[in-house]
C-alpha cells in the first residue's frame, strides 16, 4: 500500500483538557508532583505521561512531535526552537572528536557554516560532495565517517538526492543517513525511502505563515531518547526548546499542509513551464529538463506534486535585484528570505541564504550571481501572476522578445 502521509496526520485525534477540539496548551515551565519518587523517576526518564520541566518536554511539544512523526513515518520525533536547533544536535549526537561527515555541497548556508566552520572546533570534519554522484559520495567515505548528510531537494539549487541509493551506501558502510526534508514535506518521505533521521525547519512550509521559528528531528524512539537524555543528550543539553504556545500554533497549521502543498506545487509548475517557454533558465523538479526529474518522480508521493520551489537565472545580480524590487513593488511577492509563505518570496541566495558559502565554492557548484530563488505562493489566479511577472521582466529587458525571449546575459 502506498504511504499516505496526510492520512497519518488526519488519523491522530487529540482532545483538549475540557473537551476542546484542539488540544490544551500546556502554559507552564515546570510541573508539580504528588510524590518525590515520581519526580526522580521522571527526571531519569522512567515515568511515562509525567512532565518535569518544559526544556525536557511538554504535552504541547509531544502532540506536535507525534503528528510530525506520523507524517514522516518514523517512530517518534522531537521538536526544537529552530531548524538549526534540530540539525546541530543531531550531528553532535552522532559524531564525536575525530569523526567525519560526508555532506552534499549544496545545502542551507547555516548548515554549511556549521559543518565547515564550527564543527571542526570539536574535531568533526566534513567532505562536501556532489550528492547526485553516488560514486563520488562513496569515494568520500573514510574509516572515520559516521554520517551521510543531504537535503531531499537542495537549497538553493534544487538538486535531488537519490535517497534510496544513499541509504544503500549508508547501510553498507554502517553510517547514519540524515536527510533535511524542509523543501519537500509530504511530497517526499525520506524515512520510507531508507533515511535514518529526517529533519525539518518547521518555520517554512509546515507552519506556512512566517510567524514562527521551529524545527523537528524525526527518527527511532532510541535515537530521540538519546537526544533527550539528561546526562548526554545533545538536544537536552544545548537547550533549543520549542515554546508550547508555538508548538500548538504549528500543530494547527499542520492540519492544512496537504492543501497548501498541492497549491504551492500547482502554481510552481505553471510558472516554471511558462518561464522555460519564455527562454529563461529555469530549474524546477517538475520540468522534464531537470536532470533528476525521473528520480524525483520515482520517490514522490504523487498527490502533492513537485513542490513550491523554483529558480530562475536572469544573468546578473543587478538584474536579479531590479526584478525582485519591481515584483515587490507590484505586490507579486516579497523580497525576503525563508519559504513556504502564502505570498511568493524571492531572494538572490548567493548574497543571502547561501552567503556563508565562499564565492569560489558557489561558482564550483553552479550558484551564479543572477540566480533568483522563488518560493511560490498560494495565488488563486496564477495566470494573472505570470502575466504581471512577465511584464516586469520585459520592462527590465530580461526577456528579449525580438530574439525569441532568450535571457540576456
Amino acid at each position: 500500500m502506498a504511504f499516505k502521509p496526510a492520512n497519518n496526520i488526519q488519523d491522530l485525534q487529540y482532545f483538549g483538557e475540557f473537551g476542546g477540539v484542539n488540544p490544551s496548551i500546556s502554559d507552564a515551565s515546570t510541573y508539580t508532583f504528588l510524590s518525590a519518587k515520581t519526580m526522580f523517576d521522571t527526571f531519569e526518564g522512567n515515568a511515562d505521561g509525567c512532565y518535569l520541566y518544559s526544556r525536557h518536554s511538554s504535552p504541547s511539544n509531544l502532540y506536535l512531535g507525534e503528528a510530525l512523526a506520523a507524517m514522516e513515518g518514523t517512530e517518534t520525533a522531537n521538536v526544537s526552537a529552530s531548524g538549526m536547533g534540530a540539525i546541530t544536535p543531531v550531528l553532535l549526537q552522532l559524531c564525536g572528536a575525530g569523526d567525519h561527515v560526508v555532506s552534499s555541497r549544496t545545502i542551507y548556508g547555516g548548515t554549511y557554516a556549521f559543518l565547515k566552520n564550527f564543527a571542526p572546533r570539536f574535531q568533526v570534519n566534513t567532505s562536501f560532495v556532489d550528492i547526485t554522484n553516488l560514486e563520488a559520495v562513496e569515494n568520500a567515505i573514510t574509516k572515520d565517517t559516521k554520517v551521510l548528510y543531504c537535503e531531499s531537494v537542495s537549497n538553493p539549487l534544487l538538486e535531488v538526492a537519490d535517497i534510496k541509493g544513499l541509504a544503500k551506501i549508508a547501510k553498507r558502510h554502517h553510517l547514519k543517513l540524515v536527510v533535511d526534508n524542509t523543501f519537500s514535506p509530504l511530497t517526499i518521505s525520506p524515512a520510507i525511502l531508507g533515511a535514518d533521521v529526517v529533519l525539518h525547519s518547521l518555520t517554512k512550509f509546515i507552519n506556512g505563515s512566517s510567524d514562527t521559528v521551529g524545527g523537528v528531528v524525526c527518527g527511532t524512539q532510541q535515537f530521540i531518547d538519546d537526544l533527550r537524555n539528561v546526562n548526554n543528550g545533545a538536544s537536552m543539553l544545548l537547550g533549543s526548546t520549542m515554546d508550547s504556545l508555538r508548538a500548538s500554533s504549528v500543530l494547527k497549521n499542520l492540519r492544512t499542509l496537504h492543501i497548501r502543498i498541492q497549491q504551492h506545487s500547482r502554481n510552481a509548475m505553471y510558472l516554471a513551464k511558462k518561464f522555460e517557454e519564455d527562454g529563461l533558465k529555469t530549474v524546477y523538479p517538475g520540468l522534464t529538463s531537470h536532470p533528476s526529474h525521473e528520480l524525483f518522480k520515482s520517490m514522490m508521493n504523487e498527490t502533492y506534486g513537485f513542490g513550491g520551489m523554483l529558480t530562475v537565472d536572469v544573468g546578473s545580480l543587478d538584474k536579479a535585484n531590479d526584478l525582485m524590487e519591481m515584483m515587490q513593488g507590484k505586490n507579486l511577492g516579497y523580497l525576503a528570505v525563508s519559504l513556504g509563505f502564502y505570498k511568493t518570496l524571492f531572494s538572490a541566495p548567493g548574497t543571502s541564504t547561501s552567503s556563508e558559502i565562499p564565492e569560489e565554492e558557489q561558482q564550483d557548484m553552479g550558484l551564479s550571481d543572477g540566480l533568483i530563488r522563488f518560493s511560490i505562493g498560494l495565488d488563486a489566479d496564477i495566470e494573472r501572476t505570470y502575466q504581471m511577472m512577465r511584464s516586469c521582466m520585459e520592462n527590465l529587458d530580461i526577456l528579449d522578445l525580438e530574439l525569441g525571449c532568450k535571457t540576456q546575459h
